[in-house]
């Protein structure tokens, strides 16, 4: 397709202020190949350049805008259908049991005299003392606290923190374990970790078995 002269003049002079090729694309309305064929050889001055170079940087921003609302999106999408799966299930004894016995297994040491979890997500922390306590009959005086903090920490400030998480009393928690200093950083809002142990062995073999049966009976392995 033939173009008028006057329409490659004026896309030449478009280039030479520092618009890009899909930009004069679009606003004259001819292909990208045209446009293309017509600026490649065109010289751009140190103003048009950093037009050019603002452009980019202001079309990755929209890109990353643009893909961070798609990702948000999707992600409510999966908020609301797993609140609506979770409409149906009881956190009943055996499903807790259940549930408690995967936290033991991935996070629990494995020493059956006794319970203990080591984790330092709030969340993660507070779901196995859930299910543990909705899955069995617990004697709170039973639990042991122990926080693994930095130097930057405040000792005090951090078990109120893992007390009010945990609902074990500060009583129940023992000395704390200050982490040897490793140069780095300190994290922002990062409460070091917690081990909770709950003296009771029989527990301790239930969950062991329940993960065991579990993954025998689903995987054969076991």
């Amino acid at each position: 397709m033939a173009y008028p002269l006057a329409l490659k003049e004026k896309a030449i002079f478009l280039r030479k202020l520092g618009y890009s090729i899909n930009e004069i694309s679009n606003l004259l309305k001819i292909a990208k190949s045209t446009s293309s064929n017509w600026l490649s050889s065109i010289g751009l001055d140190d103003q048009a350049l950093a037009r050019l170079a603002e452009r980019k940087v202001l079309g990755q921003h929209k890109a990353n805008v643009t893909k961070q609302t798609k990702r948000q999106k999707v992600l409510e999408g999966f908020l609301q259908r797993a609140g609506e799966m979770l409409e149906g299930i009881s956190l009943d004894t055996n499903l807790s049991k259940l549930l408690c016995s995967f936290l033991f297994w991935a996070e629990g040491e494995k020493n059956v005299s006794y319970v203990t979890f080591v984790n330092s997500d709030p969340k993660m922390v507070s779901l196995f003392l859930l299910t543990l306590r909705k899955g069995f009959s617990l004697e709170e005086h039973k639990f042991r606290a122990l926080v693994h903090i930095h130097e930057y920490h405040s000792d005090k400030e951090i078990k109120e923190f893992w007390s009010q998480i945990t609902k074990i009393p500060l009583s129940q928690f023992t000395k704390s374990y200050l982490k040897p200093h490793t140069g780095k950083n300190t994290r922002s809002g990062y409460k070091g970790s917690i081990s909770v142990r709950y003296y009771d062995y029989k527990i301790a073999l239930e969950l062991n078995s329940i993960y065991n049966t579990f993954s025998k009976k689903y995987t054969g392995v076991g």
